[in-house]
């Protein structure tokens, strides 16, 4: 798996997993939500992404 499908996937999982919080624990992991879209947004628009940075530590190769 490529650094770029492992961000994604990370993301999309941690995206599933505050809405399932916020379904069945409290209505305030809404706001795990929305600094999960903030982190997208910022790491779109600056370049630097702090789970690419861990991922890559962990051995993850960039795609071409």
């Amino acid at each position: 798996m490529t650094l770029d499908r492992a961000v994604m996937f990370f993301a999309g999982v941690m995206v599933l997993l505050s809405v399932a919080l916020t379904l069945w624990v409290s209505p305030y992991f809404f706001w795990f939500t929305v600094f999960i879209g903030a982190n997208l947004i910022q790491s779109s628009v600056t370049g630097f992404c702090p789970a690419a940075s861990i991922f890559k530590k962990f051995g993850f190769k960039t795609g071409c």
